[in-house]
């Protein structure tokens, strides 16, 4: 039987997983409120999350520019349809 061991977390790593994660949240936001102005904040920190993690964070971060591109879409549509200002 064989057992794979995990190497700690660094910090940094900590820190690209929690931006990942908040952009996200912005994405997901961005359904609701505002997506011109949500979207390129939520890019920003994707690119930093991008930048900073390793292997671990880079699959959260491609789920994250996925989340982001399709409510950006989405919640652009959405603003347009019901009349609210898009920025």
């Amino acid at each position: 039987m064989t057992s794979t061991t995990r190497e700690p977390l660094r910090a940094t790593e900590a820190i690209a997983g929690l931006l990942a994660a908040a952009s996200i949240f912005l994405g997901l936001t961005e359904l609701a409120y505002r997506p011109f102005r949500l979207a390129p904040v939520a890019v920003i920190l994707l690119l930093v999350a991008a930048v900073m993690g390793s292997e671990r964070e880079q699959r959260l971060v491609r789920i994250g520019f996925a989340v982001v591109g399709i409510c950006f879409v989405t919640g652009a549509a959405l603003q347009i349809i019901t009349h609210h200002p898009l920025y």
